[in-house]
């Protein structure tokens, strides 16, 4: 098994441990948490199956060639493996720790089968990247979608941009109380948000 691979599957094993231990009270305060980041996802979901489906199928997915889901190219936040664990089935987890268990290597992400991402909610760096390609096909000469992009883009910030306290980072800081760590958590490992943290006093 890879590197990529054990880190990815050490973090699923701890958050799924870690989430049948909680209480009742701690597992509503997590899933009411996550209530407008949810809304914030359906909605970039819209606008990408809107205006990127058709191009990105063709293109990449079907022809196998996916930028966007290169092998252990994918960044995935702790806070991602804790959201996709609050919304997915034991079968749906065991899915993924059987993956990453017998994988047999290749040029897509361990997580990508023929039918797409095998993650109830994919990590949010997957979920915003668009190649450049895409976006002189849909979006050049189009103002009012490069608006709406944008914002998007901005309202992603609010969750996982720490220049103010942001669900990434309180997700991260309660499995860290509980005595959890992991490679994953770059909220408080990546030096650049750490240096952006301390910046606006949140270190």
């Amino acid at each position: 098994m890879s590197d990529y691979n054990r880190q990815q599957k050490k973090a699923i094993l701890m958050v799924c441990k870690h989430l049948r231990g909680v209480t009742a009270s701690q597992l509503g305060w997590l899933k009411k948490r996550i209530r407008s980041y949810l809304l914030f996802r359906a909605d970039v979901a819209r606008f990408q199956k809107e205006h990127f489906s058709d191009i990105c199928s063709q293109r990449c997915f079907t022809s196998q060639t996916s930028a966007c889901c290169g092998r252990e190219g994918i960044i995935t936040f702790f806070a991602d493996v804790v959201i996709n664990a609050l919304l997915s089935t034991n079968e749906e987890i065991d899915k993924l720790l059987q993956t990453l268990e017998y994988d047999t290597g290749g040029m897509n992400c361990v997580y990508l089968n023929e039918t797409g991402c095998l993650w109830r909610l994919k990590p949010i760096v997957c979920e915003m990247f668009i190649c450049e390609q895409a976006k002189k096909t849909v979006l050049a000469d189009h103002d009012f979608l490069i608006r709406q992009w944008e914002g998007l883009r901005q309202q992603e910030r609010l969750y996982t941009w720490p220049t103010q306290p942001v669900l990434f980072d309180e997700f991260e800081n309660f499995f860290i109380e509980a005595g959890c760590d992991s490679p994953l958590m770059y909220l408080h490992r990546s030096p650049g948000l750490l240096r952006l943290k301390a910046k606006h006093g949140l270190g």
